[in-house]
């Protein structure tokens, strides 16, 4: 058995900066990850461009984090003020400033998300990795968690190459993620060896991920693969405006992402969308002049509506035709689609459900395992896509890989 100061295990952004900050404070760090190389999602994620975070007044940033509890619409002031003080140990500008550290530079878009000038996330990475290195942290790979316990510190049992291995360490920080995107090591596989322990552990479900819809298949003849633009959709008193891909098992996009809070809580989940979000119905039965039948077909043309949206509009609608031009106008304000459920775990872009944050105190040190932090998707919280979910990882690792560092520092008085 090996004797280490602070052993992170996980090596995604949570645990990366966790092992930063612990090293940064003196201490002897171990990253352990169960894949060939660390930060495979992180490298996923940087895919689309490598949104970081996003640059909000601060009160809006705080209010897009949810944890377990909290209605789809609101976050609880318990939420709210535990992520003031998360944010404020590592802001969106304290991240902007790190990556320039790195020799990364920002910038903001028009959306407010921010990305490296380069929209790739390998030579953040790799930097990183570099930086770490040259500072004392040891990686020691393909070590897969089986278990961990007190006992002269914090035990923890790894499979290497089949065989188990133990190591010995003053303090642990967890950051073994959610249960989404399972193939860059994600799989919610911990969730076990913390029941164990009696750690209080809510159920992982899908976040920001696509819902499913029982689409006739003459529609996905037509409109599989095809997006619907400039659309808005409401779901549970709530509406997002923005874009949607219709697929052969239901809809993809930001709007879905976004309202996929809304939507669990739904009993029977249906997603309304508006395709004229800048009109109003009065403005449509206008443009439609004369018209005195065919009225969705002539609202597509006078509607711009596109071939997309009139195919799905037609087939939600079912073979009654409109009685006039105000119920189509309504129609294509108000249109629903019953959804059957959402797409599974490992498909989403992140997780909801994890460890409650009850199980924790403010340091994020597990109450029943005196010298165990968590970090990262790890812990029950929920964020949009946008930078947020990322922002979220480098601050719950910061407060854990401090805290983590300075008990380890104690023990050695």
């Amino acid at each position: 058995m090996s004797l280490i100061n602070v052993a992170v295990v996980g090596g995604g952004p949570a645990g990366l900066r966790a092992a930063e900050v612990a090293v940064l404070q003196g201490a002897k760090v171990t990253v352990f990850d169960a894949k060939p190389s660390v930060g495979r999602k992180f490298l996923v994620a940087g895919k689309g461009g490598m949104n970081i975070t996003h640059e909000e007044p601060f009160e809006c940033f705080v209010g897009r984090y949810r944890s377990g509890g909290d209605s789809a619409h609101a976050a609880s002031p318990q939420t709210l003020a535990r992520w003031s003080s998360l944010l404020d140990g590592f802001s969106p500008g304290e991240l902007r400033n790190w990556a320039r550290g790195l020799g990364v530079e920002t910038f903001v878009a028009s959306t407010g998300r921010v990305y490296p000038v380069e929209l790739k996330s390998a030579q953040l990475l790799r930097r990183w990795v570099a930086r770490l290195r040259a500072a004392g942290v040891d990686f020691r790979m393909r070590h897969r968690l089986q278990a961990l316990r007190r006992a002269k510190g914090i035990e923890l049992d790894f499979t290497l190459d089949g065989a188990l291995r133990q190591v010995n360490a003053d303090a642990v920080v967890l950051a073994l993620g959610g249960g989404s995107w399972p193939q860059t090591g994600s799989a919610g596989d911990w969730v076990q060896a913390l029941d164990t322990c009696g750690v209080p552990v809510s159920p992982l479900l899908p976040s920001n991920c696509g819902w499913e819809v029982a689409w006739p298949q003459d529609l996905l003849e037509q409109v599989e693969g095809k997006p619907l633009k400039n659309v808005s959709g409401s779901a549970g008193g709530e509406t997002v405006r923005g874009e949607l891909l219709v697929t052969r098992y239901g809809l993809e996009g930001g709007i879905v992402y976004a309202l996929t809070g809304a939507l669990r809580e739904m009993q029977k989940p249906v997603l309304t969308l508006d395709f004229k979000p800048d009109s109003s119905e009065a403005s449509l039965v206008a443009r439609l002049g004369s018209a005195r039948r065919h009225y969705l077909e002539e609202g597509g043309k006078r509607w711009r509506l596109g071939e997309s949206a009139v195919w799905l509009l037609k087939r939600m609608r079912g073979t009654a035709p409109f009685a006039s031009g105000a119920e189509a106008a309504q129609f294509v304000k108000s249109c629903p689609i019953p959804l059957l459920g959402p797409r599974p775990l490992s498909e989403a872009i992140s997780t909801a459900g994890g460890v409650d944050w009850s199980a924790l105190d403010e340091q994020l040190m597990l109450c029943c395992l005196p010298g165990v932090f968590v970090a990262g998707e790890m812990l029950d919280w929920e964020a949009p896509t946008g930078g947020y979910l990322i922002q979220g990882c480098f601050s719950t690792g910061t407060r854990a890989g401090g805290g983590a560092a300075n008990y380890s520092t104690n023990l050695q008085k």
